[in-house]
This record gives C-alpha cells, sequence and structure tokens, in this order.
C-alpha cells in the first residue's frame, strides 16, 4: 500500500467491505441452476458499484465469458481488465459515431432500433467485414428492443442487415421479480415468436428473476445483475444468494440532549424524553438516501440504533439511548449493511429497491476486498 493509499484508509468516513468469494459463490449458483445453458454476468454500473476491475476479473477466472455492459463507454473500461477471448455486449446499444471505436474493440452491441441496425451495417460495410451483434426485441417493456412492426420490416428487408452476424437475440423480463406476474407468460410467448424467426440466434432472456422462473426462461445465456451482488432475485421470497457487501460507518461524535431537544435540519424530530445521540460520518452524498430520515436505522450488534431527524449531506444522527452509556466513542463503527440489516432492508426503509442502495454507494468509504484477488 502506498502513502497516499495508507492515508486514505484511515481518513475514510467508514468502510464498504466487498466480499469477492461471495460473489463468485453467487455466480456458481446461478449458473448451477441454470445449467446446462450459459451463464453470462451483468457489469454495468460499475458492476454495480462495487468496482468492474475488481469484479470482473474474478467473474472471468470462475468461468464467465460473456460481460454485460449498459453503455460503450464502460465496454471501453471494462476491456483492459479481461483476458482476449471475453465477450463484451452493450446493452443500449451505440450512440452515433462511436460504431468504428466499437468494432476496432471487438465489442458487441446490442441492436435496439432500425436506427442502430443501420449504422452497424454501413460500419461493416466500411470495415470490409462482418460484424457480430446482439438483437434486441421489445416484448412488452416498452423501453428497448424493435416493436414487432420494425421486426418485420427487419425481416422483410435483408439487406438491412448486411455485414451484420446476428449471433444473440434477446429481451428484457419487465416483472420476473414476481412470479406469479402474467406479463411474464406473454413476454415469453412473445420472445419465442422472435427467437423462430432467428433460427440460428442464441437466446438470452433471463435475468436474475428468470433464471428462477423455470427452464421454460433459461434461453441460451441467462444474464444476472443484483443476484451476483447478494441482492433478493425475487420479492416477497427468502433470498438464496450470499450477502457480498457491508457497510459500517463511524462515530463523529456523541452527545446527550433533553426533552423538547430539536434534532437536525427542519427540527423535524423533538425529543420526548432525555436521550442519547451519536452522529455518524455518512449522509446522502454517500449513498444514503434522505428518504432515510426518521425511518432507517444502524446497528450495533443486535441493538437497532433509529435514524433521528433529517439525513444530512454527511452526516445522520442516531437515537443511540438502548445502548448503555459510554458505549460509542469517537471513531466506533456501526452498521449499516451487513448481517442484521440486508439490502432489501435498508432499501425498504429509504423506498426505493436494493439496486438504488448498491449502486449509489459512494467512493468516500475505504473499500475492503475480501475472497479471490482480495486487496
Amino acid at each position: 500500500m502506498d502513502v497516499q493509499s495508507d492515508i486514505e484508509s484511515r481518513a475514510a468516513c467508514g468502510v464498504l467491505t466487498i466480499d469477492l468469494g461471495a460473489l463468485v459463490d453467487n455466480y456458481r449458483q446461478l449458473s448451477q441452476r441454470n445449467a446446462p445453458e450459459m451463464t453470462a454476468a451483468v457489469v454495468k454500473a460499475d458492476a454495480y458499484g462495487l468496482g468492474v476491475a475488481e469484479v470482473a476479473p474474478v467473474l472471468y477466472a470462475a468461468g464467465c465469458r460473456d460481460f454485460f455492459v449498459a453503455h460503450f463507454i464502460e465496454a471501453v473500461r471494462l476491456k483492459p481488465h479481461l483476458p482476449a477471448d471475453a465477450r463484451i455486449l452493450v446493452l443500449n446499444g451505440l450512440m452515433p459515431g462511436s460504431e468504428a471505436d466499437c468494432a476496432d474493440l471487438g465489442v458487441v452491441p446490442v441492436l435496439n432500433s432500425l436506427e442502430q441496425v443501420a449504422n452497424w451495417s454501413a460500419t461493416a460495410k466500411a470495415c470490409n467485414t462482418t460484424l457480430p451483434a446482439a438483437l434486441q426485441a421489445d416484448t412488452g417493456m416498452s423501453r428497448l428492443g424493435l416493436e414487432p412492426q420494425e421486426l418485420e420490416t427487419l425481416l422483410a428487408e435483408p439487406h438491412r442487415l448486411d455485414g451484420i452476424h446476428i449471433d444473440t437475440v434477446m429481451s428484457h423480463l419487465a416483472c420476473g421479480d414476481e412470479p406469479a406476474h402474467d406479463a411474464n407468460a406473454r413476454q415469453l410467448e412473445r420472445m419465442r415468436a422472435v427467437r423462430a424467426r432467428f433460427p440460428g440466434a442464441k437466446l438470452s432472456f433471463a435475468n436474475s428473476a428468470g433464471i428462477f422462473l423455470g427452464d421454460d426462461f433459461h434461453g441460451d445465456l441467462a444474464r444476472p445483475g443484483i443476484a451476483l451482488y447478494g441482492g433478493a432475485p425475487l420479492g416477497g421470497y427468502d433470498n438464496p444468494m450470499r450477502q457480498v457487501v457491508r457497510l459500517d460507518v463511524g462515530v463523529v461524535q456523541t452527545r446527550t440532549v433533553p426533552a423538547g431537544a430539536e434534532v437536525g435540519y427542519g427540527a423535524s424530530f423533538v425529543a420526548k424524553s432525555e436521550m442519547r445521540l451519536a452522529t455518524i460520518a455518512a449522509g446522502y452524498a454517500d449513498g444514503l438516501p434522505r428518504h432515510l430520515s426518521n425511518a432507517g436505522a444502524a446497528w450495533l450488534g443486535n441493538i437497532r440504533l433509529p435514524i433521528v431527524g433529517r439525513v444530512s449531506m454527511d452526516s445522520i444522527i442516531l437515537d443511540v439511548t438502548a445502548l448503555p452509556a459510554g458505549t460509542l466513542k469517537l471513531g466506533d463503527m456501526v452498521e449499516l449493511i451487513g448481517p442484521h440489516q440486508t439490502l432489501e432492508m435498508i432499501a425498504s426503509d429509504a423506498g426505493t429497491i436494493s439496486y438504488e442502495i448498491l449502486t449509489s454507494l459512494g467512493r468516500r468509504y475505504r473499500r475492503r476486498y475480501l475472497g479471490p484477488a482480495a486487496r
């Protein structure tokens, strides 16, 4: 560790522990459930905020060969961290002007519109070669992918695909985390119809939730995201995944306040009796949403420490009256995410989803990697 890193390690407001061993176990569990089909990994948004430079190589070592990102810039940043035989696919496709760079890097775009198809075909012609691509169909989410009439146009005018080898057809489940939702069956039926029109292409349909919906949804290449990182793939069910992240934040100050004391911005909390408070060194700038104000909690061991007052940019105030006086002092750590409070629990308190919590965790924490290639 160099001097700068050593200083930053001591100066950080908290510790974000990322268990790469748990991540690999999750990938293997998902792969086994999806077998004999192949399982990719979605590593967009800097591997859901956990660091793609650390995450992608351990997934490759675990057998993953297909990696999905959202934007081409993410593919550019990911490329140096993977061997040449790894395939990188860009879910949003390409913005105009980036096609030649994408071809040069050997990255595979997902084509979502006739315009993206035309741009990729023109690039292939300019390079005098055939370029691979995935083709996404909108089967009911109305977000990305070719609409049914656009697919019909593409099939009726095959010259539009000149220079393009469609090796994968795909779509995205809108309600996969709700197994009983009737949208799942409708999307599956539409996806099967699309796949039949491209008989030589692989099918990629299952996200994290889709892997748990059964063999009909698996296709040839599943692409889990949140489940890799320990998030629950299905709502209303026990989470079968290992937890990958833990967040502990340091105490800045403790105090005792009398009944009637106003706490935090806007005096949104008023003490009903004498209370002991602890201010911790993280806030909404560090990925702890303002909606946790007067709603969420931290933990010390088995004791829940409610958040009182509004979450500030750099700090949160906790009610620590349940602890014996003097238990917490400057620099002590409390748990925000860990064995007593899962991603789903803190997300629920904040009125959001685990994805948003995970991808928002800030850069002011010291990041501690455990497991394969830990550092």
